[in-house]
């Protein structure tokens, strides 16, 4: 049986992206640095970085001492947001707007939830991560 596989594109189509095997759950993410980049509530969907390739114009940028954020240097596109220290290095939360209809992955968990607008509500029977319960298990910005 041949092996799961997931193609996806930014908006020009300059960076293409292929996921072989599964596409992890989206998490959401409404932190001041996630929402800054974004321009809005930040959704990833994670996938161990060996299982993903891409090609095209991609630019980094060291958004803290312990992660980065990819674009495309054409359109600007997000790509994904990586920890490039600590126990999550090696995992990309790749934007599932690169995948159609988001790959069919589903949205499960949303981070700094205390953090979200009162005006946006993220609908359903999500895993709500506070603010004080996200920073203490994993690496953040002050």
């Amino acid at each position: 049986m041949a092996e799961e596989t997931h193609h996806g594109h930014c908006l020009c189509g300059a960076v293409t992206v292929t996921v072989a095997g599964p596409l992890g759950d989206i998490s959401a993410c409404h932190c001041g640095a996630c929402t800054r980049w974004s321009g809005s509530v930040l959704m990833g969907l994670e996938v161990p970085a060996e299982r993903v390739r891409w090609k095209g114009p991609v630019r980094t940028y060291a958004s803290s001492s312990f992660a980065e954020r990819a674009f495309c240097e054409t359109c600007g596109s997000a790509l994904w947001f990586a920890d490039v220290e600590g126990p999550n290095t090696g995992v990309l939360e790749l934007s599932p707007g690169l995948f159609d209809g988001f790959g069919g992955a589903r949205l499960t968990r949303v981070v700094y939830a205390d953090c979200a607008p009162s005006n946006l509500a993220l609908a359903g029977d999500l895993d709500r991560v506070s603010t004080a319960d996200y920073e203490a298990r994993n690496l953040h910005v002050e």
